[in-house]
């Protein structure tokens, strides 16, 4: 037989395009239409349907970037249709290769019901089935005219990204508004060729049953009449039928198919538009439940469904019943999905508290997954936090994105620091936003590298990024997948099902210990340094205003604002979504969460302050209070006395200009240009820096990533790179114990003050810089006079490691890293660390110099400067504040770390305030000290091993304590953990390296 494939492949493609897929819809007449511009901001249902829209024409432009216009479509259904099937087909303007990019609306009734969404995938509305013949119809359109920010030549400069810079011009044009017939079987053929032309062109040109297929579609094209599709397409199905009911065979790939609509929280959009995608999103999916019968939708982020409760009841309602039928699943449990690599320990901690709560709340139900497919890598931490929350999941396919090593698993089980290990899998299909493509189940049966081992894979299926969800054409593929020759077999099903079957044919898959590094979107932990700055210091701030609420509610009786934490709690969880504290947002986003920063900061000093009066209470006796987890200047962790300062500093004039500190521990000499030269530690005669090197040195690079400006750095980055030497002034401080230096570089300007505080081993480094580049990347070099195969990096709960070298490929693909709040490198005996208040990005390089030492070089990142998708990122004046400890222990580390982060506060009182709790030795670290959340006044304690060794602690409480239990992190009883004895007011405990406890005490 000859070989004519490509033949009939080009005839399908053609017949499909251009007399088929028209036919869906035979007949259409057109709707009324008129429009209402709501005045600035979206206002309620209420008052849109209530608005006297006026008059408009299909074709008109509409649509003010980021506007809200309310359609009203009205019309009657003809009296020759009586007995079809009618839909309104509803076309704002779309372009239908950006589902969730654009414009979008929300389909109500007259009375307010919400019908469904539209967005450039999902036309269509429902108006009767079977029609009758004269019926009214009347729909209003809440349409959102939000602007194409990445459009078809992605990562331009745009003023679109900003409410307040991106114009009043019309953004779309209205392109269709009609009533029209609906022809569910020629909808069906299509459908049947599509899957059947996708498959065939997967399988190999050999196999006979890509030509049983091919041969099918051929017969069923010559059974359609062109000039009367409509009426030929069940005689064209019927040559269909064998080739699509002939069964998959045995050993067939099996798929989970899971209803998605991944919606970022903010991205390309505001805070605000989100609440509204979510509203149509969630109207879509319950409607479409309605309709399908084996559809199940999975749902993360508890913010999102928060956000539906309080502001659309009405799509609530349908939410609410949709859960209690068991096909709307509440999925991940956690508040938003987060950025992992930067939220500190607690903040990490709480997006599972209060996530999870929310769904244990609302619905009764508790989530074993954490379900994260967008997330920018993931911290070594992780999987004792998800552990501790009470899930033992994780599923995220964003590793697939790494441009350099190809991940080895696709199913797997994950070990954190501590030795917690997460049943983990990554979605071979290779995408968030399935669409139930013959290439992408292909591809997902070709790309799973756990085959001969495991054959199930999740496929997460719906339009994504920024909603819409799962289309009545996808579950239409989906039923012709369930059992098909040639094809994986796909099987609607929840994530815990999945998880489930998956878990148990593959119970002891391979183990990857450490980070889940993403080779991709570095620049993340740089991009928008207001933002980073915001999050750590709300943190703390949260950690203080819990302390010392907690110790005043407890010694005084102070009104614990159990209501005021958990509201600034999840504000604070909201904005470490993956595209907000990654700083990879528009404008608008990170203009609102800096003002969000500032409000939530004023609220938790206010409630810090308060506190604290109430604990101190009136007198005169100086007091510093110490929030910290180690003892300071003689105040102890947790409680108030005067401070005890000993020793002082000397500054002089260095030979050859500069500066020298000295104050019996450190030596400092800063150079005429204001360069770190010399860091000399005392104690141990060791010098920090490396010989004919220097400290403190900022270097300028240009940043100009070859794609995602605000979430890549490319390592070509390095290659060049000018060192900021020239200083305007270099003089010592007022205090006498610091150096003032201060440079210009382009049109920005840097003033830092080294200082270096009497009786402590640091040299205290506050940059404050004027910054006004673009596409630049700013670093602060520290060359250290060590030789090391690993540094430590701090992240939640603990410390790991990384190499120093790049002797494979995986090793050089971390030319940028994240920490929080110290970077530690020690050779045996001695060390050193440089901690920060607010940066993460780091990078460290080696090299061996001519007389045989090794320089390790670990350079901070302050600043970037990308202009998309905010233009004017980072312009503007920063504060940063550093700490270089050299002589330092891994302990050191920590300590300084959380010093640097919580400086001491200062009020005059009637006496010193005892800790509410003290834990010894300082190697366990305490992270949390608050009232347990139920309003028992239960006292809960967060602590874990922070040095990573085994560690015998002992708590002592300064309250009367009644009884003690270990608990989860939604603080309830472990079943499987044996509550310590509590001896008086103490009791002791064992720690692995780096574990997690949490108790709950209760009080007299």
């Amino acid at each position: 037989m000859h070989d004519d494939r490509t033949l009939v492949e080009a005839r399908l493609r053609r017949v499909l395009d251009e007399r088929v897929r028209p036919a869906v819809y035979p007949e259409s007449v057109p709707l009324e239409v008129a429009v209402w511009h709501a005045p600035g901001e979206p206002v309620p249902v209420a008052e849109g349907l209530a608005a006297e829209p006026r008059p408009v024409e299909v074709g008109t432009r509409w649509g003010a970037p980021w506007g809200t216009s309310w359609f009203r479509v009205t019309g009657a259904v003809p009296e020759a249709w009586a007995g079809k099937t009618v839909e309104a087909v509803l076309d704002l303007g779309f372009d239908e290769n950006m589902p969730g990019f654009q414009c979008e609306g929300l389909v109500y009734r007259p009375d307010g019901t919400p019908v469904k969404g539209l967005n450039p995938r999902n036309q269509w509305v429902r108006i009767a089935a079977p029609a009758r013949g004269g019926e009214e119809v009347r729909l209003h359109i809440e349409a959102a005219s939000n602007p194409v920010v990445l459009d078809y030549h992605p990562f331009r400069p745009t003023r679109l990204g900003d409410r307040d810079t991106a114009g009043s011009e019309p953004q779309y044009r209205l392109a269709r508004m009609d009533l029209a017939v609906f022809d569910e079987g020629v909808w069906q053929l299509v459908i049947d060729l599509e899957v059947l032309g996708e498959l065939m062109a997967e399988l190999p040109a050999d196999a006979p049953r890509r030509w049983e297929i091919l041969r099918a579609v051929d017969r069923a094209l010559d059974a359609v009449d062109l000039q009367d599709v409509n009426g030929t397409a069940a005689q064209a199905r019927s040559c269909l039928t064998a080739v699509l009911s002939a069964p998959a065979v045995p050993s067939a790939h099996r798929i989970s198919a899971v209803g998605h609509a991944h919606i970022d929280s903010a991205w390309l959009w505001p805070l605000r538009e989100t609440v509204r995608k979510v509203a149509r999103t969630t109207a879509n999916m319950t409607a479409l439940l309605d309709d399908e019968p084996d559809f199940v939708f999975a749902m993360s982020q508890a913010q999102q469904w928060a956000w539906v409760k309080e502001h659309r009841p009405e799509v609530w309602a349908r939410v609410k019943k949709a859960v209690a039928g068991g096909r709307f699943v509440p999925a991940g449990g956690m508040w938003v999905e987060s950025d992992t690599n930067m939220p500190g320990s607690e903040a990490m901690a709480r997006q599972f508290v209060h996530g999870k709560r929310f769904f244990l709340d609302e619905f009764g139900v508790e989530n074993d997954e954490a379900w994260l497919p967008d997330t920018f890598g993931f911290a070594a931490g992780l999987p004792q936090i998800i552990k501790a929350a009470g899930a033992k999941y994780l599923l995220t396919q964003k590793i697939s994105w790494s441009r350099t090593n190809t991940f080895p698993h696709h199913t797997f089980r994950w070990e954190g620091v501590d030795g917690t290990r997460i049943f983990t899998h990554f979605p071979p299909v290779d995408t968030y936003n399935c669409s139930m493509k013959g290439s992408e189940i292909a591809h997902a049966v070709r790309n799973f590298r756990d085959k001969g081992a495991a054959r199930h894979s999740l496929a997460p299926t719906g339009w994504g990024d920024g909603g819409g969800g799962t289309t009545r054409e996808m579950i239409a593929r989906a039923a012709r997948l369930r059992d098909l020759e040639g094809s994986a077999t796909v099987t609607w099903e929840t994530p815990s099902a999945f998880f489930a079957k998956a878990e148990a044919e593959y119970p002891e898959p391979p183990v990857w210990v450490g980070e889940l590094y993403l080779e991709l979107h570095r620049a993340t932990l740089t991009s928008q340094a207001g933002t980073k700055q915001g999050n750590r210091r709300s943190e703390h701030l949260l950690r203080e205003a819990e302390l010392w609420a907690a110790t005043a509610a407890v010694r005084t009786g102070f009104p614990y604002p159990y209501e005021e934490l958990d509201r600034i709690w999840k504000t604070v969880l909201l904005h470490q979504f993956h595209d907000i504290l990654p700083g990879s947002s528009i404008a608008w986003v990170h203009r609102e969460a800096r003002a969000t920063y500032a409000r939530i900061a004023g609220e938790l000093n206010g409630l810090i302050d308060s506190a604290q009066r109430a604990l101190a209470g009136e007198g005169t006796v100086p007091l510093v209070f110490n929030a910290a987890p180690h003892a300071r200047s003689g105040v102890p962790a947790g409680g108030a006395r005067p401070a005890v300062r000993e020793g002082r500093t000397g500054v002089e004039a260095r030979p050859g200009g500069g500066h020298i500190l000295d104050n019996g521990l450190l030596r400092i000499e800063v150079d005429a240009r204001g360069l770190l030269v010399s860091a000399h530690d005392i104690e141990a005669d060791r010098e920090t820096i490396a010989p004919g090197r220097a400290g403190n040195l900022l270097q300028l690079h240009p940043d100009l990533p070859n794609m995602w400006d605000a979430w890549d750095v490319d390592a070509f980055y390095r290659n060049t790179v000018t060192d900021l030497t020239d200083a305007d002034e270099v003089a010592a401080g007022r205090d006498g114990a610091s150096v003032r230096v201060v440079r210009s570089f382009g049109t920005s300007r840097v003033v830092q003050m080294l200082s270096l505080p009497p009786g402590e081993r640091r040299l205290v480094v506050d940059t404050e810089v004027d910054w006004h580049e673009t596409e630049k990347f700013l670093k602060l070099a520290f060359p250290l006079d060590l030789r090391t195969e690993r540094y430590a990096s701090e992240t939640q709960f603990g410390h790991f490691f990384r190499p120093t070298h790049t002797n494979t490929s995986w090793e050089a693909a971390k030319f940028e890293a994240c920490n929080h709040r110290f970077v530690h490198l020690q050779e045996p005996g001695w060390g050193a660390a440089l901690v920060n208040d607010s940066t993460y990005g780091h990078d460290v390089a080696r090299t061996v110099r001519g007389d045989g030492g090794t320089t390790t070089t670990v350079r901070l990142s302050l600043l970037r400067a990308p202009r998309f998708p905010d233009p004017e990122t980072d312009q503007g004046v920063h504060r940063f504040r550093h700490a270089l400890v050299p002589g330092a222990s891994i302990g050191d580390a920590v300590r300084e770390g959380w010093r640097v982060n919580l400086p001491e506060r200062r009020l005059t009182g009637a006496a010193e305030v005892a800790p509410l709790v003290t834990v010894a030795p300082d190697a366990v670290v305490v992270t949390a000290v608050k009232l347990a959340d139920d309003g028992s006044g239960d006292v809960v304690v967060r602590f874990h091993e922070a040095h990573g060794a085994r560690a015998r602690a002992t708590l002592t409480t300064g309250f009367a304590a009644a009884g003690v239990e270990v608990t989860d992190l939604l603080e309830r009883p472990l079943a499987d953990a044996e509550a310590p004895p509590l001896a008086g007011d103490r009791i002791t405990v064992r720690l692995r390296p780096f574990e997690l406890m949490t108790l709950r005490f209760k009080r007299h």
